[in-house]
């Protein structure tokens, strides 16, 4: 059992976005309670109220773990690489989305509703993280594209952030969407994760360069 109350308290938040994230690989965000989170962990459910108050608290708590470990990746790629090129650094960045599911998924949701039903102090650490993964993308495309400027850069970056929200909803297409798709007449043209991302980043960097 961790020693003083900071590392007890970071200790069972992260036990319990563990069980979120548990739950989330197989069920979806409607059906997963704060009573189906707290039987995967090693305390009391009523505990969790300690930590989080909201079941969006945890969902929000998780996306902010995985901006951060994101951020973490795209500094390792900045110091590992001394240069690369427009289908480099496209063949990087789509690796990583291909790398980071969850993320995509838990961005597919409605984050409105989850910042909403979270407390002020929660969605500041999260807005933090965020922002710190958005800095890491600008410091690697200071790197590797500097004949970007600081509005080429901007450029990327507005219309990159956007397009990774849909990225997840767009490429998992359950067999329900489709049957629909099918039905309604719609021509649906399956793409990897992996290669709309290195298609998106790789023209529009072309684009701007």
């Amino acid at each position: 059992m961790p020693k003083g109350s900071a590392e007890l308290t970071n200790a069972r938040k992260g036990e319990i976005i563990a069980a979120c994230r548990k739950l989330y690989e197989t069920m979806s965000f409607r059906e997963i309670t704060l009573k189906e989170i707290g039987q995967q962990t090693t305390f009391t459910r009523t505990s969790i109220y300690n930590y989080f108050e909201t079941k969006e608290e945890i969902f929000l708590a998780l996306m902010q773990r995985e901006y951060e470990s994101f951020a973490e990746d795209l500094d390792s790629l900045r110091e590992r690489k001394e240069a690369l090129s427009v289908e480099g650094l496209a063949a990087e960045l789509s690796h990583a989305l291909e790398n980071r599911m969850m993320l995509l998924k838990l961005l597919s949701m409605n984050l409105y509703d989850m910042e909403a039903n979270s407390r002020m102090e929660r969605l500041i650490e999260f807005k933090a993280a965020y922002g710190a993964w958005k800095d890491a993308l600008d410091r690697c495309l200071q790197k590797f594209c500097p004949d970007l400027g600081e509005q080429g850069r901007k450029s990327f970056l507005y219309a990159f952030l956007p397009f990774v929200y849909g990225l997840y909803p767009y490429t998992m297409v359950t067999d329900k969407q489709k049957e629909a798709m099918e039905k309604a007449g719609i021509s649906y043209v399956y793409m990897t994760t992996g290669k709309m991302a290195y298609d998106f980043i790789r023209t529009l960097l072309g684009g701007l360069l």
